[in-house]
């Protein structure tokens, strides 16, 4: 009969086994990549990446936890890069203690400061906006702000995921941040009685429900748009809607990142910075562009032809570390309002 190890005797074994795993991969050289990404969308990259340099990357890809994982491996973690989208989630690594500042002449030239952390522990690599899906048959109008968005005229014909997904707290939290919280408290009660529905769902199933007539005005982010154009399963939602760049009253439209971290402990630091700073290269910035189907961040690169059909994007010039530090703030208005309920 097996008698069961203790919790902490177990959890030290898989550390251990992780950290012998960590070391053998160091002295090969390689990078490990931590990632929040999907697999699909970021392979392209690091196979390009190996081509070129002959540098092999390794990558445990994950839903959430990666930061706590990381935290918990400690100084024999295997961790070399962490890459996520989101500004919260960047910003939670950093309080995580798991990052270290990266040190790049070659990014600061490619990555404006709004787009990086001010001491450097992260830096975007490439962009996504915040958008309108407006039905094509139902609205004529070709503008519209976010503060729009708690206009009466759009009474019952909004749709939207959840007002805690992190995409629409970072959006709230750029509003708090720009307006403060007694304003974005009243925009934000506006716009939940405008919604249609429940907040529920993507930001795919906002669009299907335009298409469906349930609402007029779904939000979502730029780069699913084009991924629905591209899939025959769902082309017909994204041909019902036309994408409205909004923007903030006086600002530009929102913009949220996929962002790039060295972690603390990195055993392969030198290769993982070759692939840190490859990444905002040319090709790899052609590749967010058109296998993503997002906004490069390096100046000079064409916008995928789907994307750049939106019209031009003029992003907000508030620092995204701003609103990362509007987050928590963000999240209890939502609950204090009953965005979801």
């Amino acid at each position: 009969m097996f008698k069961r190890a203790p919790i902490a005797a177990s959890i030290a074994a898989i550390i251990a086994v992780t950290a012998a795993a960590g070391s053998a991969l160091a002295q090969a050289g390689d990078v490990n990549v931590y990632t929040y990404r999907e697999t699909k969308l970021i392979q392209p990259l690091f196979d390009a990446f190996s081509k070129e340099t002959g540098i092999k990357v390794n990558v445990i890809s994950a839903s959430s936890g990666l930061e706590q994982r990381i935290k918990t491996e400690g100084a024999l973690s295997p961790a070399d890069v962490l890459l996520t989208v989101d500004i919260g989630r960047l910003e939670d690594a950093i309080k995580a203690g798991i990052s270290q500042p990266i040190v790049s002449p070659a990014l600061d030239k490619v990555v404006a400061p709004q787009f990086r952390d001010p001491e450097g522990h992260w830096y975007a690599i490439s962009m996504r906006a915040r958008v309108i899906y407006a039905s094509k048959d139902r609205v004529k109008q070709d503008a519209i702000t976010y503060d729009e968005l708690a206009d009466p005229k759009w009474k019952g014909k909004i749709c939207i995921r959840s007002g805690q997904h992190m995409y629409n707290n970072a959006l709230i939290a750029a509003y708090i941040a720009k307006h403060g919280e007694a304003k974005a408290e009243t925009w934000l009660r506006g716009v939940k009685a405008n919604l249609a529905q429940k907040p529920a769902g993507g930001d795919r199933e906002t669009a299907r429900d335009v298409a469906a007539g349930k609402c007029d005005l779904g939000i979502g982010n730029t780069y699913y748009w084009a991924l629905m154009m591209n899939n025959p399963e769902q082309k017909a939602w994204a041909e019902a809607t036309k994408v409205v760049l909004p923007t903030f009253d006086g600002g530009g439209t929102h913009v949220n990142v996929s962002g790039v971290m060295l972690a603390k402990h990195a055993p392969n630091k030198i290769n993982a910075m070759k692939l840190i700073e490859w990444l905002a290269g040319e090709q790899a910035q052609h590749i967010y562009a058109d296998t993503n189907f997002e906004y490069p961040l390096r100046a000079g690169i064409a916008i995928n032809p789907i994307i750049a059909s939106y019209g031009a994007l003029k992003p907000d010039s508030l620092p995204l570390a701003k609103i990362a530090d509007n987050k928590k703030a963000a999240a209890a208005l939502v609950d204090k309002v009953g965005f979801d309920n």
